[in-house]
């Protein structure tokens, strides 16, 4: 009969998550906050559907140790040297006086020592799951937002292994504050010190004698052997199993394997990590929650506030632009998945109270809730606050662009508007670039080249520029809404000129062409032709054949195609003839569609 239950228990988990994870995917929210819902939906709390919750906690706790796993195979050590000044020094002094500042306030409410460390420690993590996700579909990683609050999440991530390794020394008892953190990085340094000497001479000729067997399932199963022996250890030796799958990841990061061990790791991981979340889910008290509504909304903002002001402080005094550090602010304002990770396990082993962790993890997901929003007003008052070209400056672009006249205008100055750029150069023809990074129009005036600091989608930039005499412009940046907003300038300033832009996929095409461009191209859509037409060469067509059938595709792919399965009516309509097909029998036109 239990074992009946435990099944029920698990049916009605996958049911919940395959209702309500799609419709936080189609608002464009994280899955992490669809499992938290789903949990809560189910669990004691909401609708009693699945009344035990220890049964789960234990296989859902290992989706901690293989998330700490994919984390270390994604931290090389060549990675963190490259980037190594953003992470270990903006990004140290965030969570240590992030945590300082909540540790204080917790004990000012009169929390103890050991719980005031652990909230301090897990909110001043952000999310990594959400805002990465975030910055990615939007385009922004590149940017340089985007790159400062990357290597903030990434040390806050390596941070998470000491906090964890913190929370079973403080179950203890007895052991003084200073003395726990102490302990717990001379524990984790000694650990990582054996583990990293030992699998650096074991690891690598075991994964390479396992590689020739030539045997998936032997590999798959290597690996996870690995991932839970080292866990293991660590374990035993008093630390968390988190921190050495942690440190299995950094070695397996080491070697030529990495790819394949994280391909074969990422369904292991997945399950078990939204089982982690909704486990959350359902130990959250929805009624505390409701009746303690308006401290959990204070201290909501309090979160949000309290973060934004000492990131937006820090970048300030590491140089950034106000405009960049505000938008990092707030873009990392909210709680991330380690605090559920954090408080879930002191309330386990006693050092968090029940309702003051209840209270923490509602507050968590709300923030998390609320990060697309504070991206959004993190862009706009980065906007408000990006400089502005002064007088002096469009007097001067004003008075260099009077010898131009027929010149064409290009609205960021990338990789592509450098190769457009360069092109232009070889054909004799003029140009004026416009880019708001400045150590790159540095670098380009240092070379001589028609580059200026300024915002393309501005008029009075456009106007000093000379848009109304350019004969052509074309915008290159790969910021989706900065791209429409400077088509839509130019072509309200110069209803005839002929704009040409770079667009991402076919909707963001259409988003463009919408705002006036003349000319769009899809990235995706002219790099998959580019590689289709290598491979009808390498099967025997002719240079001409192949040419025609890409013109072909290309021009129904620009009009009309945005899937890549065709309808019934579509195979039908272009069903060739007999005469159409090549003596192999294959066709030679293609049947699917292309959406970039």
């Amino acid at each position: 009969m239990h074992a009946t239950q435990d099944l029920q228990d698990v049916l009605v988990v996958l049911a919940a998550a395959i209702l309500v994870v799609p419709i936080f995917q189609r608002l464009r929210s994280s899955p992490v906050l669809g499992y938290l819902v789903a949990g809560m939906l189910i669990g004691p709390a909401g609708l009693a559907i699945v009344s035990d919750v220890s049964g789960m906690t234990v296989l859902a706790n290992f989706g901690v140790v293989f998330l700490l796993f994919t984390i270390g195979l994604e931290l090389s050590i060549e990675r963190l040297k490259a980037i190594r000044f953003h992470v270990f020094g903006l990004g140290t002094l965030q969570v240590v006086v992030t945590a300082a500042l909540f540790y204080f306030a917790a004990r000012w409410l009169g929390q103890p020592r050991e719980a005031a460390a652990i909230l301090a420690g897990g909110l001043a993590l952000s999310s990594t799951a959400i805002v990465l996700q975030i910055l990615v579909e939007r385009g922004e990683l590149p940017t340089r937002h985007g790159r400062v609050s990357f290597a903030i999440l990434l040390l806050q991530d390596l941070a998470v292994v000491p906090l964890l390794t913190l929370v079973p020394l403080l179950a203890g008892g007895g052991t003084r504050l200073a003395g726990a953190l102490g302990m717990a990085a001379l524990k984790a340094v000694a650990a990582l010190l054996v583990i990293l000497v030992v699998g650096r001479l074991i690891l690598r000729p075991a994964l390479r004698a396992v590689a020739a067997a030539k045997s998936p399932e032997l590999f798959t199963g290597v690996t996870l052997l690995v991932v839970l022996s080292v866990s293991y250890l660590t374990e035993v030796a008093g630390l968390s199993m988190a921190l050495g799958a942690f440190l299995a990841g950094l070695l397996i990061a080491e070697t030529e394997y990495r790819h394949q061990v994280e391909g074969d790791i990422e369904p292991f991981r997945g399950i078990l990590l939204a089982l982690f979340f909704m486990t959350v889910g359902m130990t959250i008290d929805l009624g505390l929650v409701v009746r303690e509504a308006p401290l959990v909304l204070s201290l909501v903002a309090a979160l949000v506030l309290g973060k934004a002001v000492v990131l937006t402080m820090l970048c300030r005094a590491f140089g950034f632009p106000t405009a960049v550090s505000a938008q990092v602010g707030l873009s990392l304002g909210q709680g991330g998945e380690f605090a559920f990770v954090l408080f879930s396990l002191a309330m386990g082993l006693g050092v968090l109270g029940g309702q003051v962790g209840q209270l923490m993890l509602a507050v968590v997901a709300l923030t998390m809730a609320l990060t697309p929003f504070l991206m959004v007003a993190g862009r706009w008052i980065g906007s408000l606050l990006s400089p502005r070209v002064g007088p002096a400056e469009l007097h001067r672009l004003e008075k260099d662009a009077r010898d131009f006249k027929g010149h064409v205008i290009i609205a960021g100055f990338g990789r592509v508007g450098q190769t457009i750029a360069r092109l232009l150069e070889a054909q004799r023809l003029p140009y004026m670039a416009f880019d708001l990074e400045p150590s790159r129009v540095a670098e380009g005036r240092a070379r001589g080249l028609p580059i200026y600091y300024g915002d393309a989608s501005r008029a009075e930039v456009l106007k000093a520029a000379g848009v109304n005499r350019a004969r052509a412009a074309v915008v290159t940046l790969d910021q989706p809404h900065a791209a429409e907003r400077a088509v839509e300038a130019i072509r309200r300033l110069s209803p005839l000129l002929d704009i040409h832009a770079r667009a991402r996929d076919h909707e963001h095409q259409r988003l463009l062409r919408d705002a006036g461009a003349n000319h769009v191209v899809p990235e995706m859509v002219e790099g998959s032709l580019r590689l289709g037409g290598l491979l009808l060469r390498s099967l025997g067509r002719s240079p001409g054949e192949v040419a025609e059938q890409l013109e072909e595709f290309r021009g129904e792919a620009y009009a009309k195609l945005t899937n890549l399965i065709p309808t019934q009516a579509d195979r039908q309509s272009s069903a060739p003839s007999k005469d159409e097909k090549t003596p192999q029998g294959e066709h030679r036109h293609f049947q699917g569609r292309e959406n970039g």
